[in-house]
């Protein structure tokens, strides 16, 4: 039986540590560490399959830090802060947070948090335990994508595929992503695409549903200010349109 590892990059001691034990007796393989650095250096080394990231580290600071490990790594990224206020968490989801939980918190909170992410990104099964062991490994047997014109979906990978080129993008931005792939030309309400991340991002809203559409269109449109995939329908919400 694999256990899901889990990377804690939290420099209080008390934090730390009880997330470790409380972690560990629930069958999960914790690794801790206390600076942004190290948690860098344990991606290669420990190859996580969730990332507790707290936003105020000895070495680095804000939600920046998110952006920063979102780059480095695919694994679903959960926030845990002392800051309370719904600008940064929506900063901190924007810039590549899958979820995000204020201090303190409840442990128990945590594990369901962790299991609901886990579960929409990487088939969680009960109990912490998920197979494979990490992201699937893709070579000439892998599934191929999904497939609609210029714009495809790799469905294993979890990309998006644009002219050949496989485009990297957060769990909350590949979720909507695929329901407008779906459905292309129908009009989603911000609130149908809100329900489609739910679970994902806790704190989401209008706005960050938004600022998601917004990352998309950077890193598919040529010209993001005139999209061609992705469309406002004014007073309604978006629809997406493959050429």
């Amino acid at each position: 039986m694999t256990l899901t590892r889990v990377l804690v990059i939290e420099d209080d001691p008390i934090i730390g540590e009880m997330l470790t034990l409380y972690l560990t007796e629930e069958n999960f393989d914790v690794q801790r560490v206390e600076t942004a650095r190290d948690g860098k250096h344990a991606l290669d080394t420990f190859k996580p399959d969730i990332l507790l990231l707290d936003l105020m580290l000895p070495d680095a600071s804000g939600t920046e830090l998110c952006a920063e490990f979102r780059h480095l790594t695919a694994v679903p990224i959960i926030v845990i802060s002392m800051k309370p206020s719904v600008t940064v968490r929506i900063q901190a989801i924007s810039y590549g947070a899958d979820d995000f939980l204020v201090k303190p918190f409840s442990m128990q909170e945590l594990k369901v948090r962790m299991e609901a992410v886990l579960r929409r990104t990487m088939n969680l099964i009960p109990g912490g335990v998920k197979a494979p062991a990490s992201l699937p490994q893709h070579d000439s047997h892998h599934a191929p994508p999904s497939s609609s014109g210029g714009l495809t979906l790799d469905l294993e990978r979890r990309t998006i595929v644009l002219d050949g080129e496989h485009i990297e993008t957060t769990f909350s931005e590949y979720e909507i992503m695929k329901l407008f792939y779906q459905h292309p030309n129908r009009v989603f309400s911000r609130e149908e695409l809100i329900n489609a991340v739910r679970g994902i991002d806790s704190f989401i809203n209008d706005r960050a549903i938004d600022v998601h559409v917004t990352n998309l269109r950077r890193k598919l449109e040529k010209n993001p200010k005139e999209p061609q995939f992705i469309k406002t329908v004014w007073g309604v919400g978006y629809k997406f349109m493959n050429p």
